[in-house]
């Protein structure tokens, strides 16, 4: 919304709400199914050049069929694309774009070539400010044809800008919980020295002692099988038995979640994934379709 065209009367701007939710759902679903494909055609390619790369080392044989039983199918069915090679084929690939459409609106409309790549982000990207718009000249020399070409280049710009968008927040993602990940590490050491101190002067039996450990998912002391099998004689405390209930609890849970979810999922060298199989939305096609680390496949 560059705001050159906006509803004037009551009835307009309630048509604008109504209509809005429809339409931006079926943006935000068009999209959505474009970065599918997208990820779908990138992950093929770059799938067909690691095979070479592979044939090229003798790891796979060069006389191989994708229909025999022991081939490269199998042995890279559940090979994905690392997420860092398709954000830098998004990043050449709406730089292209948006270099294109410079070319096209400097001229035209008269702006500069800096204000034009200016133009082409906040267009592409939907902020949309309205500072610059292209189009508002009483008239032109191909007016219709500049129309086309512009409606072109905004759709295939904001096609790869949302695609890259989603591609980046999986990178800050991985970011965030690699540095989650180590101020884990460092407070995990520090409160269990913490919890050392302060209970080193507990009485506790030797195997719970030894293979009590914190689990992460349930965030409650975890014992074994065999730490939960007690003696007959020996006593426990309520502390204990309510930690013992909330584990089994929070096991149950996640089972049923699993169960009611399909997991967990048996890889298979002829199964389809679906791009929305782990969820909906964009997150959830980027999920299944890309690898999430940075380890070299």
């Amino acid at each position: 919304g560059f705001g050159m065209t906006t509803p004037a009367t009551v009835g307009g701007k309630i048509f604008l709400i109504f209509y809005g939710l429809i339409g931006c759902a079926g943006t935000i679903l068009f999209f959505n199914l474009f970065l599918e494909r997208l990820i779908t055609v990138i992950a093929y390619v770059m799938k067909s050049c690691h095979e070479r790369q592979l044939r090229r080392k003798g790891v796979l044989p060069h006389n191989s069929r994708r229909g025999s039983g022991t081939t490269e199918v199998d042995s890279l069915a559940g090979w994905k694309p690392s997420v860092y090679y398709v954000m830098l084929i998004l990043c050449v690939a709406s730089l292209i774009i948006s270099c294109c459409a410079s070319a096209m609106y400097t001229p035209i409309e008269g702006w500069s070539y800096f204000d034009s790549l200016y133009f082409c982000f906040v267009a592409f990207s939907t902020i949309g400010f309205g500072d610059l718009v292209s189009s508002q000249n009483i008239k032109y020399e191909t007016q219709g044809l500049y129309r086309f070409g512009n409606f072109v280049f905004i759709l295939m710009g904001v096609c790869c800008i949302y695609s890259l968008f989603n591609v980046i927040s999986i990178v800050i993602k991985q970011s965030i919980n690699w540095i989650l990940k180590k101020l884990d590490c460092r407070c995990c050491h520090g409160c269990q020295r913490k919890l050392f101190r302060s209970r080193r002067n507990v009485v506790m039996p030797g195997n719970v002692r030894s293979r009590r450990n914190i689990s992460i998912e349930t965030d409650v002391v975890n014992e074994s099988d065999t730490d939960g099998r007690r003696l007959s004689g020996e006593m426990i405390s309520m502390k204990d038995f309510l930690a013992s209930n909330k584990v089994s609890l929070a096991i149950m849970q996640k089972q049923l979640s699993e169960t009611a979810n399909g997991y967990p999922r048996q890889m298979s060298s002829n199964s389809k994934q679906n791009g929305f199989s782990a969820g909906v939305g964009a997150l959830a096609i980027m999920n299944n379709r890309l690898a999430e680390t940075s380890v070299d496949r």
